[in-house]
């Protein structure tokens, strides 16, 4: 009995890392590395180059994989498809989806500085906290 107890135990261990290896190892290439997204779909002046549809597993057997996981793998494979595209600049054509995401890729040349809103920068109330994502 204790025996099948250890031999399920090291079974179910096994099962969850080969699952959970399927994509792990999604890094930004060379070339992914010069492709930037807009996330504010401004894309004025720049020239489609195609479209590019990336999936990864959304689910490891009957266990959801962590939402923001999913869309920032997504992220880095769009951008290293992109970038066989001669494009520098991606941006998303919707939400993900059972763990597809579908980017339009552009040529924009050398990126400028270009203000999200033409109003100033609200300035958080007296004593607020402000956070910063970690990376």
């Amino acid at each position: 009995m204790r025996e099948n107890l250890m031999k399920m135990g090291v079974s179910a261990l096994l099962c969850g890392a080969v699952l959970a290896g399927c994509s792990w190892g999604i890094k930004l290439d060379a070339g992914g590395r010069n492709v930037r997204v807009a996330w504010d779909g401004n894309v004025s002046g720049c020239t489609e180059r195609g479209k590019v549809t990336v999936s990864v597993l959304d689910r490891v057997g009957p266990v959801d994989r962590s939402n923001l996981k999913v869309r920032d793998e997504l992220e880095v494979m769009a951008r290293n498809e992109a970038a066989g595209l001669q494009a520098d600049t991606i941006r998303p054509l919707g939400d993900p989806r059972d763990g597809a995401q579908s980017w339009a890729a552009y040529r924009c040349g050398p990126a400028v500085a270009r203000p999200a809103t033409d109003r100033p920068a609200e300035r958080p109330p007296q004593g607020a906290t402000e956070t910063y994502p970690i990376k």
